[in-house]
């Protein structure tokens, strides 16, 4: 591609939405620009960073013995109330992903669970056909309440996703780990250090699940690391360790221990509230226990307790109250509530481990406007259960060996679920004949990667103060030709069309700075766009038969022959 005839603009500033390095330079090197918020249109160098991402993927997938379809982006939404998933979007998210066409309504499609197994449910009709997965590169659709960062967090973006099919668990867990595999093996072609954790599964479902994340400082995700053993896990799915033991988890009460004190906390029912009260006293947040109502998977109305400095990760199918439901349980008092004599009132107490540690504690008194300091725990209060009910983050021990966990700042790069049952069981013709004779359902995994946000997750971890740096795998191009002094040297120009043809003839993708500007425009522009090697002709160079050759990741400079330079570089 001749640069003279190349879309691209580049840009000296960077724009002002532009937080992060990823973001800034993705747009001043001409590979993407904003239409509307988290919505982007690729510029024909982004987009062939886009598909070089997509050719590893591929390359990588096919040879796990995936098989590539590609799936409607438009979904009825019969599948979606189907599968259940319609009501646990929420009543606001999916309508806007929704769109009215004369065959009913249909759901732009975040992802595509419902249709995948509907669609693989009517082709295979027997266990002779499994093992069986498939995969897509497609436009999703996602109603971000938040986009920012350029692409790592958009309204519209790019994934390659796939879906196992097996005869049952055993199989499916076998079909997991090989695109599991496959994905690790991507991300090193892509020069991307991951880390796969435990993770919690959201909407898409399933028992067992990894996020690939990857350590930026930049990222919006967090996963805790345990340095000692390896433990790895998101921090909406970790759990810490410290699980006290028999007898006294707090340690009890001494003789003799300073009793509770009642205070008047007026209009204070929050954290933040209560340690303004008592400021004079050098309370922290961590001095307080939050104390909050819900209801159990079991629908059992329970009392979770955690230190006020913790944010709640509450398990799957608890939830909290509603302002409603509170005038049912009159000893739990909004905003005030404390767990000293709930259990009286049929109220299970669950606890965080972090409550195990010695009190005092200060709790709500259970009237309005009312806390108490001096809480101990076993004697002033006691705990039914207790568990991870706080976020795990830094210094927390870890669940398997005890060591401090680190948390480290992250983005998502992709995310497997081992899906089981859970849509097979639900969703239309997913029965086949098992070899025993019965009918069976699939046992199902799915895999999800961003394609776009890789592209965008590349840049952040690979620039310099000059522009971006892609690694060979990646980059638009594998060269990047500049030709020095073209207008006062037509011999030059000459030598470079003719090292350009030859090159391309080669198999070597090649940007070919052909255009009318100075040596410093050049190499400036050559930095932004980042593409792995340069190379440059000028008329001292030509006049000595030579090409200089620079590495823009090391800055490694040579020379080499004219007439050799074409095989050296088909040849590496």
């Amino acid at each position: 591609m001749r640069m003279s005839r190349l879309l691209v603009r580049t840009l000296r500033e960077a724009p002002a939405d532009a937080e992060v390095a990823s973001h800034q330079l993705l747009v001043r090197a001409g590979y993407i620009r904003r239409l509307a918020s988290g919505v982007y249109t690729y510029l024909p160098l982004g987009l062939r960073v886009l598909h070089r991402v997509e050719r590893v993927i591929r390359e990588e997938l096919d040879r796990a013995d995936c098989q590539e379809l590609l799936l409607p982006a438009m979904h009825p939404l019969e599948l979606w109330e189907q599968s259940g998933r319609a009501a646990l979007f929420g009543s606001d998210a999916l309508p806007a992903m929704t769109v009215q066409a004369r065959g009913g309504t249909f759901v732009l499609g975040p992802t595509h669970e419902e249709v995948v197994t509907v669609t693989v449910g009517a082709e295979v009709e027997s266990y002779r056909q499994l093992p069986l997965t498939v995969y897509q590169i497609q436009v999703k659709f996602r109603d971000e309440a938040r986009p920012r960062f350029g692409l790592l967090r958009t309204r519209e973006l790019v994934m390659a996703d796939a879906y196992s099919f097996d005869v049952d668990k055993e199989a499916m867990q076998v079909s997991y780990r090989t695109v599991f595999d496959a994905y690790l093996r991507i991300f090193a072609r892509l020069g991307l250090e991951v880390t796969p954790v435990e993770a919690a599964s959201g909407a898409i479902g399933g028992d067992v699940n990894h996020e690939f994340m990857v350590a930026s400082a930049v990222g919006e995700d967090h996963f805790v690391s345990c340095p000692s053993c390896g433990y790895a896990a998101s921090v909406e799915a970790a759990t810490k360790g410290g699980a006290p033991t028999a007898g006294a988890p707090g340690g009890g009460a001494a003789d003799g221990e300073a009793p509770m004190v009642t205070h008047h906390t007026p209009d204070r029912p929050g954290i933040d509230d209560v340690v303004a009260f008592f400021d004079d006293r050098r309370v922290t947040a961590a001095d307080l226990l939050k104390s909050m109502a819900v209801f159990d998977a079991q629908g059992r109305p329970t009392l979770v307790l955690l230190a006020g400095d913790r944010e709640a990760l509450l398990p799957a199918g608890w939830r909290l109250f509603e302002d409603d439901e509170f005038a049912a349980h009159p000893s739990l008092v909004k905003g005030y509530i404390g767990p000293a004599g709930q259990q009286q009132h049929a109220i299970r107490v669950a606890a965080d481990f972090g409550v195990a540690r010695p009190g005092p504690w200060i709790v709500g008194a259970n009237r309005t406007d009312h806390h108490v300091s001096g809480a101990v725990l076993d004697r002033d209060f006691g705990v039914d259960e207790w568990g991870s009910f706080a976020e795990v983050t830094s210094g927390d021990p870890c669940p398997r060996c005890g060591e401090p966990l680190e948390l480290v700042r992250s983005v998502e790069a992709a995310h497997t679920f081992q899906l089981g049952y859970k849509y097979s069981e639900v969703m239309p013709g997913s029965n086949f004949v098992a070899e025993d004779g019965s009918e069976a359902i699939f046992s199902m995994g799915c895999y999800g990667m961003g394609v776009s946000r890789l592209l965008a997750v590349v840049a952040e971890e690979n620039h310099d103060e000059r522009g971006l740096v892609w690694p060979a795998e990646v980059g638009p191009f594998d060269v990047h030709l500049a030709a020095l002094g073209t207008g006062r040297a037509p011999e030059v120009a000459a030598a470079a069309d003719r090292l350009y043809e030859r090159l391309a003839v080669a198999g070597v993708e090649v940007l070919y700075d052909d255009r009318d500007v100075s040596p410093g425009v050049k190499f400036a522009d050559a930095d932004l766009l980042g593409i792995p090697v340069r190379m440059v002709l000028g008329a001292k160079g030509l006049a000595r038969g030579v090409v200089e050759w620079r590495s823009r990741a090391t800055g490694e400079e040579r020379e080499l022959s004219i007439d050799g330079v074409v095989e050296e570089l088909a040849g590496s």
